[in-house]
Order: C-alpha cells, then sequence, then structure tokens
C-alpha cells in the first residue's frame, strides 16, 4: 500500500485521479467510501469534480489502513473512526510522517559515516 506524506503535499487541492494514484487504488473505490462513510466529504466542482484536501487524504489514507491493511469491514472501519477524533489521527498520520523523514536522514547521515 502507498503511504502519503501529507508534510509533502503542496496543493490545495487533489483530483480524484491524483489520489487514487497516490493511494494506489480505483478512482472507484474513492467514490465508494465517499458513500460509505459521512465524514468524508470532499469540495465538488461546478462540473461535479471531486477535490480533495490534505485533511480528505488524511482520512482517506486511514480509511485504506484501516480496511485494506488492517482487514476491518467497512463497519468495523466506520466504527473505529467514530473512537478517534479525526484531527488527532490527522495530526499522528503527520507525526509518523515526520518521523519516517528524520529516519531516512539519518540513514542517509549514517551511510556517509561509514
Amino acid at each position: 500500500m502507498a503511504e502519503i506524506d501529507l508534510t509533502k503535499l503542496t496543493k490545495l487541492y487533489y483530483s480524484i485521479g491524483e489520489l487514487a494514484s497516490m493511494l494506489d487504488v480505483n478512482a472507484s473505490l474513492l467514490r465508494f467510501w465517499e458513500k460509505e462513510f459521512q465524514e468524508l466529504q470532499p469540495k465538488k466542482t461546478q462540473k461535479g469534480n471531486r477535490q480533495y484536501t490534505k485533511k480528505d487524504i488524511a482520512l482517506l489514507q486511514r480509511i485504506n489502513i484501516l480496511v485494506k491493511q488492517q482487514g476491518y469491514t467497512i463497519q468495523g472501519a466506520k466504527d473505529q473512526l467514530k473512537l478517534r477524533d479525526p484531527k488527532i489521527i490527522s495530526e499522528e498520520m503527520e507525526v509518523v510522517d515526520r518521523l519516517k523523514r528524520i529516519r531516512q536522514k539519518l540513514i542517509e547521515l549514517k551511510k556517509k559515516l561509514d
């Protein structure tokens, strides 16, 4: 599963195609999840094109982890999301992203020292 480094996202909005590619899933799955998870409400243009924010992306990444990696059913994933504040989840994911970048820098430094 592809993990998205939220700190490297530079645009305000991402299309469904861009997001599907980032998460390595089909756009139809993202549309399905939008129907199933009421917390997920991407902005839509006048033409009906979805525009995903970093907050939407963090939520979709969490859903993806719950369903694809951890094997939760849709209802199980909904229950897990209700147990945890979405803001806290988003902040935790940002911390994990920062830690991954720090780890990568440490690996690079270690290679230089060897």
